[in-house]
């Protein structure tokens, strides 16, 4: 396959038509129609559709896009390095991030990582859905317990485990008794199993609330509206200083935060320093170093 010819598809691929491609890399227009035409001879596959005003990808070609782009940054990116001497981390990098962690520390994190290596383009999305990496375009992503998937390979840098917190002003039921609750997802009845001093019990909550975040849910339990599953780096500056009481763990609730990328690709300069910033943030994944980040 000609290396250049498949680069001059990339450029007209990102940039949606031969004349923007044209004129955002100075090549001329006629030299990336015809080293497109002579990569779909070579394939003999149609990767556009040519319409009258438009240029859309074909299946085919947009398969081709998404997995060529990122090994033809990278080769740009080996070619930068080896010219200047060393592997200086640059370029775009594009993290998927989940809600909890991007509303507590990403941000500081980010703009350390920034100033530290000023020519990275940090992006970084918050999501709890499980993103397509490659279809996504994303470098790295990190989840919360995720799925074994032979696909990704990285570390866990972060432990968290939930516990069950209540304003002091809220009684503790006695017995069977229900407990107001304050929860994320499903307003139903809910059993907890919860380990406290005197060893394992059951706990029965009646959600008074349902709420979409858990920055929300440790708003409403500081109120005293009902107790809530929280993580314990969420609610340790709260149960420090006794605004929120400790009402036993969820048992086998146990956190694990993943840094994530594909197996099947180099690990970039980029993506490296990355992992090691969050290891410099969190030395020893602790719950406190998550919530050192956390606003009182």
């Amino acid at each position: 396959m000609d290396l250049v010819a498949l680069t001059d598809f990339n450029l007209v691929a990102r940039y949606g038509g031969f004349g923007k491609a044209s004129r955002a890399s100075g090549r001329p227009k006629a030299t990336l129609s015809r080293r497109v035409a002579e990569l779909e001879a070579a394939l003999q596959l149609r990767l556009f559709e040519r319409g009258a005003r438009n240029l859309k990808l074909t299946e085919e070609g947009r398969a081709l896009y998404e997995r060529t782009a990122a090994l033809l940054t990278e080769l740009d990116e080996t070619a930068a390095a080896i010219a200047s001497g060393a592997e200086k981390p640059r370029g775009r990098l594009r993290i998927s991030a989940p809600l909890l962690l991007s509303q507590t520390a990403m941000g500081k994190i980010a703009a350390g990582f920034a100033l530290k290596y000023p020519d990275v383009r940090l992006e970084i999305t918050t999501e709890d859905r499980a993103v397509d990496m490659i279809e996504e375009g994303y470098d790295l992503v990190i989840r919360v317990n995720p799925d074994p998937d032979e696909a990704l390979v990285g570390r866990a840098f972060l432990h968290d485990r939930l516990v069950v917190v209540a304003s002091p002003e809220l009684p503790r039921p006695a017995g069977d008794q229900p407990a107001p609750g304050v929860v994320r997802g499903g307003g139903n009845p809910q059993t907890w199993n919860i380990m406290t001093s005197k060893g394992s019990a059951k706990m029965t909550i009646e959600p008074v609330l349902v709420l979409s975040s858990l920055i929300m849910v440790r708003d409403a339990v500081r109120a005293g509206v009902g107790a809530a599953r929280l993580p314990i780096s969420l609610v340790s500056h709260d149960l420090a200083d006794g605004t929120l009481l400790d009402w036993g763990a969820i048992e086998g609730s146990e956190i694990a935060l993943w840094a994530l990328y594909p197996s099947r690709r180099l690990l970039s300069a980029r993506v490296s320093a990355f992992l090691d910033f969050l290891k410099l943030a969190f030395p020893n994944g602790t719950p406190d170093e998550l919530a050192a980040y956390i606003a009182r």
